[in-house]
């Protein structure tokens, strides 16, 4: 039986709080793993089924967990008698005193486009923060025993920034699971969906980051209104862009300026974060999924989006044609024209639109949580092997 320690401290919004709760029901199942996790005591609220998976609550600031983490972990690691380490938050243990595998998934470290949006910004704070972070992340892949990206385009990426082995493991999808929660969605929610119609409904599922480009999107907008006459289009956030309503410190301030310059206030619907099990009915009620993200290493929201039938508008990124394929069409990530002009094309079309999600509905079905923890542990025997017999 295989000991594993993960190190999922740094769980705490978007894809790294979607990776370990899709993960742990299938960890919890397999007969050949002792698994222990550590995290913080809020995530640990949302496993309290899973006795039969040792869970350690640590909390503190970001900061504090990082030295933290390099100093306490490889002791807990040790009392637990692990025999491998996962650390799915970027930054890897110097000496855990394991074999470790790390797993890597943010893409703003090896960013020139992030780096050039903080500068015109005027964000150096956290520009100089991503760059020290960069260094402890490309450390990171060299201190590791292996590193594992979620998508080939990703993991190419890494390997010309370090020179290093990258293991691509697409991340995965559980249909039963990402449907199952029957809980309607809040009242003032469906009172918000109900009261756009017979408006075209654009959907992107994020909370506001500069990365994801929330100001491309707004602009294609008004363009929409001139490609679309006589239509209602309303873009749907699952986000507020208000300081102080998202994970992070990202300033929405210009984006919310931005929607009041262009006059779009009436076509943009700030809904806030809506609970993962309800995403589902918030993707059914919606026309068509859009993400202008200038980087990214997976986006489970596009999967999500093409279980649900959604036809989808994506930025032109290796990403995203990997994931997506023929259930998308394209558009160069800084053009708000050709954005418009897509989704313009797909309200037109109802052959194109029933192309896309027909195809996205085929394309889902080839990502597997299931699929992707046989994988990994698979990579762990591997790993482990490798270090015993040296």
């Amino acid at each position: 039986m295989m000991r594993l320690f993960i190190n999922s401290l740094a769980a705490s919004a978007g894809g790294g709080l979607t990776y370990i709760r899709n993960v742990v029901p299938h960890l919890a199942v397999r007969p050949d793993l002792r698994v222990t996790i550590a995290l913080s005591s809020d995530l640990r609220k949302e496993f309290r089924e899973f006795s039969n998976i040792n869970f350690l609550e640590i909390d503190g600031t970001v900061s504090w967990r990082f030295w933290h983490e390099q100093s306490t972990l490889p002791r807990l690691i040790r009392s637990c008698q692990a025999d491998v380490l996962l650390s799915t938050g970027n930054f890897a243990l110097r000496r855990p005193g394991v074999p470790q595998i790390l797993l890597s998934r943010n893409s703003v470290y090896t960013s020139a486009d992030f780096y050039r949006d903080l500068r015109a910004r005027h964000e150096y704070r956290i520009w100089v923060d991503t760059h020290l972070r960069a260094v402890l992340a490309r450390r990171s892949i060299l201190w590791a025993d292996c590193t594992v990206a979620p998508s080939e385009a990703f993991a190419a990426e890494l390997r010309r920034w370090t020179g290093k082995p990258i293991h691509p493991i697409h991340h995965g999808f559980d249909r039963e699971a990402f449907f199952c929660d029957t809980t309607p969605l809040a009242a003032d929610v469906q009172a918000r969906l109900e009261g756009s119609d017979p408006a075209i409904r654009l959907l992107f599922v994020s909370h506001y980051n500069y990365y994801r480009n929330f100001e491309t999107l707004i602009r294609a907008l008004p363009l929409l209104r001139r490609l679309l006459p006589g239509r209602t289009v309303r873009l749907f956030l699952t986000c507020k862009l208000r300081a102080g309503e998202n994970p992070g410190s990202y300033d929405p301030h210009a984006a919310a300026e931005l929607v009041k310059e262009l006059s779009v206030s009436d076509m943009v619907v700030e809904l806030g974060a809506i609970p993962y099990g309800q995403l589902h009915q918030l993707y059914r009620q919606s026309n068509v999924y859009v993400t202008p993200a200038y980087t990214e290493t997976f986006a489970h929201p596009l999967v999500e989006a093409m279980a649900c039938g959604l036809p989808i508008v994506a930025s032109d990124l290796a990403v995203h044609r990997e994931i997506c394929g023929d259930a998308a069409i394209y558009f160069p990530r800084f053009s708000a024209q050709v954005l418009a002009e897509q989704i313009a094309e797909i309200v037109q079309s109802k052959d194109l639109a029933n192309q896309l999600s027909q195809a996205g509905g085929t394309r889902s079905t080839a990502f597997s949580w299931r699929q992707h923890v046989d994988e990994l542990i698979s990579l762990a025997s591997s790993v482990l092997e490798k270090t015993i017999r040296s």
